[in-house]
Parts: structure tokens; C-alpha cells; sequence
């Protein structure tokens, strides 16, 4: 599903970590790297903000998703793990890519556009 992603984005060598974690562990990683209290859904470690972001261009970073809140969201969702989790994957990819929904409502509905445009790429594929 990554490289289905990755594809679409005009990036078929981009090489990415996808990391499933527990409430707790991405809690620990929520508090240390974002300073932020309790679990999240996902969190994206961009290689290609940092000092060097040309050493390796193909290296954007690492996706890391709660299975447990993916699960907990799509059941409330009515949506069921499966389609959350992608969400979730897609979701975590954009932001490697530099997308952004927390600074600006243009930004967040560009995002949004896009994450529904490669959901619909995505929806047939198994996990």
C-alpha cells in the first residue's frame, strides 16, 4: 500500500519506515519527540526537514501508527481498521512529504484534497 502511495506521488524510489505501535508506545513518542501528552493516531518523522535533506533524497522518513487507535477511530467511524489504518498511512506519507493541516486552513484543505484523492487509489488494496 506504501508504494501504491509513493507512486501516486510521483516518488516510486522513495524508501520510508512504517512503524505499528501500541497506545502506549506512541504515547512515549508523542511525549518525547512532539512534547505532547497521551496517544495519537500517527506520527510522521520527515527525513527531509533536517540539516542535510540531500544525502539521501530517496529517505523520507518514518511513519509510526497506533493499531490501537487506528481500530478504536475506525469502529467509531463505522469505517472498520482496515480503511483507518490507511488513512492513517496516507496521512502520515503526506506529512513526509511536507504537507500540513496544523498552521493554515489552506494548507489543511489542500492536505485533505489530497489524502482523499490517493485513498481512492488505495481502496482496493490489501494490508
Amino acid at each position: 500500500m506504501a508504494q501504491a502511495i509513493l507512486n501516486a506521488l510521483d516518488c516510486p524510489d522513495g524508501e520510508l519506515s512504517v512503524l505499528i505501535e501500541d497506545d502506549k508506545g506512541i504515547a512515549g513518542l508523542n511525549s518525547e519527540y512532539l512534547h505532547r501528552k497521551g496517544p495519537t493516531n500517527v506520527i510522521a518523522f520527515p527525513m527531509r526537514d533536517g540539516k542535510f535533506p540531500c544525502i539521501n533524497p530517496n529517505v523520507l522518513g518514518d511513519v509510526v501508527i497506533s493499531i490501537e487507535t487506528a481500530e478504536r477511530e475506525g469502529s467509531d467511524a463505522g469505517t472498520g481498521m482496515k480503511r483507518r489504518f490507511a488513512e492513517l498511512l496516507i496521512h502520515g506519507i503526506l506529512h513526509l512529504f511536507g504537507y500540513d493541516h496544523e498552521n493554515n486552513e489552506r494548507e489543511a484543505r489542500r492536505m485533505y484534497r489530497k489524502a482523499r484523492e490517493l485513498l481512492k487509489i488505495v481502496e482496493g488494496i490489501e494490508l
